[in-house]
C-alpha cells in the first residue's frame, strides 16, 4: 500500500545548493521540485526504483540518496549527478530534504559519499551520532 509522507526542506538544504539550482535553471527547477517533493512523498514506491537507495538504516530514520535531472534537460536521471540526501522517520510519515546538490556542487577533494557524510555530520546534530 502507497504511503504519503508530509515533505521538508531544511533551510541548510535551501541555502546550500537549492539557490543556485533556482538561478541556474529558472522554471525548470520549480517544475523538478515539485517534481522530487512529490516522489519523497511516496518515499516506499520510489526506493523500488533505481533511483533511490537507503544508505543508513538505524533508530527509525532511514538515510537515503535519491538522483533527479532537471526538467526538460536531455540527460538521464543517473548521468545528471543531481541528488538528494533525506531522512526518512517513517513512524512520523516525514521526509527531511538534507541536502540536493549537483556532482560538481562538492569539493572535488574528497569522494562525493563521504563529503555529504561530512556536510550532514557537521550541519544536522540530530543525525551526527547516525554516521
Amino acid at each position: 500500500m502507497e504511503s504519503n509522507y508530509l515533505v521538508q526542506i531544511e533551510g541548510f538544504a535551501e541555502r546550500h545548493f537549492i539557490k543556485s539550482f533556482e538561478k541556474k535553471y529558472k522554471g525548470h527547477w520549480d517544475i523538478t521540485l515539485r517534481a522530487i517533493i512529490f516522489e519523497l512523498e511516496r518515499i516506499d514506491n520510489l526506493l523500488l526504483t533505481s533511483k533511490a537507495d537507503i544508505i543508513i538504516d538505524k533508530e527509525n530514520i532511514r538515510i537515503v540518496k535519491t538522483e533527479f535531472k532537471i526538467a526538460g534537460s536531455k540527460e538521464s536521471t543517473k548521468t545528471s549527478g543531481n541528488r538528494c540526501i533525506v531522512a526518512w522517520h517513517k513512524e512520523d510519515k516525514l521526509v527531511s530534504v538534507l541536502l540536493v546538490y549537483g556532482k560538481t556542487d562538492l569539493s572535488s577533494g574528497n569522494k562525493e559519499t563521504d563529503e555529504w557524510k561530512r556536510m550532514i555530520r557537521e550541519n544536522y546534530s540530530q543525525y551526527e551520532h547516525l554516521f
